[in-house]
């Protein structure tokens, strides 16, 4: 049934294509019975092409129009014809990415759109991209567009054995998606390029089955000189004015650090993304991947183990979660794909950083909706600061919408007044590893992030998609693991995979105190110390951060407040080491808020301490 609605789907698409191009050719001023004629076609690549496309699965499909239908047509009158459609959702044009495209879900199916004007007065129905002369005169964005298909054609044309290729890529496909490393626009690798690899695998051994491929997979490209390219053939070179990649021309190009160039002309690079931390994230799978598959192979273990669920959530100490807002959800899909595209840029800022070893950004986000019932309420919802009983409320916020606008009683006005403060929320994390402290120092150490963030801000804001005008908002927080919300981590444990030595250390001789019978009086001390139960973690926009009394004598009397606005009112953050949840004998992971910052921390506590900016 799935496979089958597919069809019917790409069959709406393919007609609304004709009557798109129809629409443009006549504000083109080209007559309406030339403009019937001149045709248009649908073309799909990626996963659907390579037949390894699973349920759920999005579609990639390519937009191809005869000249002059441009791309700010496609961005204008296809969207409206879109949005007209019942059976079209979650809408959302990205029309500032690298290779320009529409997301949205239609009929049910996940569809990735992308477009490309021939040089040509008619797209016939027998229409084929293969030939290299069609990219003649055509713009750069339109190649970009035109080189998805282009591209799947000639991975099929280029491997050995399909039947083989298509199981193997099944499994990596599974296996990057579980552990998390399946995402282009983050800085990992996207579908093109996990195909590659699999393609040059089974390009080395041709007569291989596929387990065996997925097995010497892992040992190639562990083994891999990076960044040495991988190629499936030699770059062309065509009297054309494209750029192919080529780094002892291009100095950009040098910068790849784990170059996969695509065969079909003009050979581009599909990793350009990829970061120096997701370099290493990828590098250390590839090793665990070996280690599983031999133990595979030699009986010890089986397939699970190399699908197990990758460990992000409880895997380093310290997280930063990027909030974006707004007040509709159409709003919202646009700011959620503006900042999905635009994470990796604030990994490269967080890589700058001193003490950051690694900056890891995970591949999808956490989505809320909430009908707040005050503006104070509206803006820790913003912040994402949602407490673990409300986020089921959270998620049944639309359904509550809906119910109230289907009463017939309500007057516009209390319709209105209901949704005032309707938030929609998108959450993406970044795990933060640290460098190890130095048993030599004893003191703080400062770890500076205003810079990273104030850019990364500033990139966000000077985007055409943000709009002050539709309350849309951007707030950045530094937690600890012990302060994620539940939902992060579906179903599994929340304590650390890796707890320092240090910590260890302090629980054992805590340990042996109790069982002397010491400490009694210290543990209480403790309590008083870290009691932030009224404290919210500041962020950068502009929520009022509270403490209790601590045990410096400040009477929870010094009280900061970031400013609302730009990225100007970003916070310092300071980073140490240390464990603000020892001594108080109660279970800190269940406190959404243990930063006491701003206010001045005892020395001894050796906690995270957080500045902010112009503040004494």
């Amino acid at each position: 049934d799935e496979s089958k609605n597919r069809e019917v789907v790409l069959g709406k698409l393919d007609k609304l294509m004709k009557e798109f191009v129809y629409k443009a050719l006549l504000k083109h001023k080209v007559s309406e019975s030339l403009a019937r004629t001149c045709g248009g076609k649908i073309f799909t690549f990626g996963s659907y092409r390579l037949g390894v496309h699973g349920a759920g699965a999005d579609i990639d499909t390519l937009c191809v129009a005869p000249s002059p239908v441009s791309h700010e047509d496609f961005f204008d009158i296809m969207v409206e014809l879109l949005k007209g459609r019942s059976e079209v959702d979650e809408l959302v044009p990205v029309s500032g990415a690298y290779v320009p495209v529409i997301k949205m879900r239609f009929g049910g199916v996940d569809i990735d759109l992308t477009f490309a004007s021939l040089m040509q007065p008619t797209v016939p129905e027998d229409q084929e991209l293969f030939d290299v002369n069609l990219l003649r005169n055509l713009d750069e964005t339109s190649t970009r567009s035109i080189n998805g298909s282009r591209v799947t054609d000639e991975i099929l044309r280029l491997v050995p054995n399909i039947p083989t290729f298509r199981l193997a890529l099944r499994c990596i496909k599974l296996w990057a998606k579980r552990r998390a490393i399946y995402s282009n626009s983050v800085g990992f690798f996207g579908g093109v390029a996990w195909a590659m690899l699999v393609a040059r695998i089974c390009q080395l051994y041709p007569n291989a089955c596929a387990a065996i491929v997925v097995a010497r997979y892992f040992r190639v490209l562990l083994r891999w000189k990076w960044p040495d390219p991988v190629l499936l053939k030699p770059v062309e070179t065509c009297n054309m004015r494209f750029q192919v990649w080529n780094p002892s021309i291009f100095p950009q190009h040098a910068t790849h650090k784990m170059p996969i160039i695509t065969p079909a002309y003009p050979s581009m690079c599909a990793t350009h993304n990829v970061t120096q931390s997701t370099q290493r994230i990828i590098m250390s799978e590839f090793k665990r991947g070996l280690e599983v598959s031999e133990k595979i192979i030699r009986g010890e273990s089986g397939w699970e183990e190399l699908f197990a669920k990758n460990d992000f959530f409880r895997r380093y100490k310290y997280y930063l979660q990027v909030n974006v807002s707004s007040a509709n959800e159409d709003t919202q899909n646009l700011l959620h794909g503006l900042v999905e595209s635009r994470v990796r840029r604030y990994v490269g800022f967080l890589e700058g950083v001193d003490l950051i070893v690694l900056a890891h950004p995970y591949i999808k986000s956490y989505d809320h909706n909430r009908i707040c019932q005050s503006e104070e309420e509206a803006q820790k919802v913003r912040d994402g600061n949602i407490p673990p009983a409300d986020e089921t409320a959270a998620t049944d916020a639309s359904t509550a919408s809906k119910d109230t606008e289907k009463k017939e009683d309500s007057s516009s006005a209390a319709q209105e007044d209901a949704n005032k403060n309707h938030v929609y929320v998108s959450s993406f994390y970044v795990g933060l590893l640290l460098k190890e402290k130095n048993h030599d120092f004893n003191g703080k150490r400062r770890m500076d992030l205003s810079f990273a963030t104030q850019e990364f801000i500033k990139i966000i804001k000077m985007a055409p998609t943000w709009k002050e005008d539709e309350k849309m908002s951007i707030s950045i927080r530094f937690l600890r693991q012990s302060q994620l919300s539940d939902k992060v981590f579906d179903g599994q444990p929340r304590g650390r995979l890796h707890s320092s030595s240090t910590k260890k250390k302090g629980e054992k001789g805590a340990s042996k105190k109790r069982e002397r019978g010491d400490g009694v009086g210290s543990d209480a001390k403790s309590a008083k110390k870290v009691r932030v139960a009224d404290a919210l973690v500041p962020s950068t926009s502009g929520v009022t951060v509270k403490a209790a009394d601590d045990a410096d004598g400040s009477g929870g009397q010094n009280t900061d407040k970031a400013q609302v606005g730009g990225p100007s009112d970003t916070p310092a953050i300071n980073g140490g080491h240390g464990d603000n949840n020892k001594g108080n004998g109660k279970d800190q992971s269940a406190v959404p808020a243990n930063i006491p910052a701003p206010v001045p921390t005892a020395a001894k506590m050796g906690g995270i301490k957080l500045k902010l900016l112009g503040s004494q």
